[in-house]
């Protein structure tokens, strides 16, 4: 049983006799009194996508969700649901585009590397790998000579995701994302 401090994001934990993803964390410190951190956590219900902000001493025991991980590969859209197949026995998994609407923005039919999260042999979420390979569809022409210096310009990537990348990016490269802050990384390896 971990303490709240050591709670990361997209855990599964179980509070009030439900489970729930843990989307954002925020730490504070109060001031004036003695004691330790608190953690805000945004939480969505791993059943119906509901939202609750709640917070938690550092101190405070949270127990961690029972979950089941399957990889998986993207297959198809089904009017509001993607769907998944499971690599090893080709079950498909049907997940709401509402509950992982942040994490669309990384798959494409080339993703490779992604979980979906079951309770009860019920998907619920996806796991999306450290990085992901996009190709860029839309940015200003590059630079002829352009450095690898700070300077960016922003690109929108094939599946409508923009992030800021150097200038001497051009459309149709292919660059790696880092899915967690949704930056750009490297060239992907041709």
């Amino acid at each position: 049983m971990p303490k709240a401090s050591e709670i990361k994001k997209n855990q599964a934990i179980e509070h009030n006799d439900r489970v729930f993803f843990v989307k954002d964390i925020q730490r504070s410190v109060p001031q004036g009194r003695a004691g330790g951190s608190i953690y805000r956590m945004r939480l969505y219900d791993a059943v119906t996508g509901a939202k609750a902000d709640e917070s938690f001493k550092d101190s405070d025991m949270l127990n961690l969700a029972d979950l089941t991980r399957r990889q998986v590969v993207f297959s198809y859209i089904d009017g509001e649901e993607y769907v998944f197949m499971d690599n090893e026995d080709y079950t498909p998994y049907n997940i709401n585009i509402e509950s992982i609407s942040d994490e669309v923005q990384f798959i494409n039919e080339a993703t490779q590397g992604i979980y979906a999260v079951l309770i009860d042999g019920q998907p619920v979420s996806i796991e999306l790998p450290p990085s992901v390979e996009l190709e860029v569809v839309e940015t200003d022409p590059s630079i002829k000579g352009a450095s690898a210096t700070s300077r960016t310009k922003p690109a929108t990537l094939s599946t409508g995701l923009v992030v800021q990348v150097p200038e001497y990016i051009s459309t149709g490269d292919n660059i790696k994302v880092n899915t967690e802050d949704k930056k750009f990384m490297s060239r992907a390896d041709k």
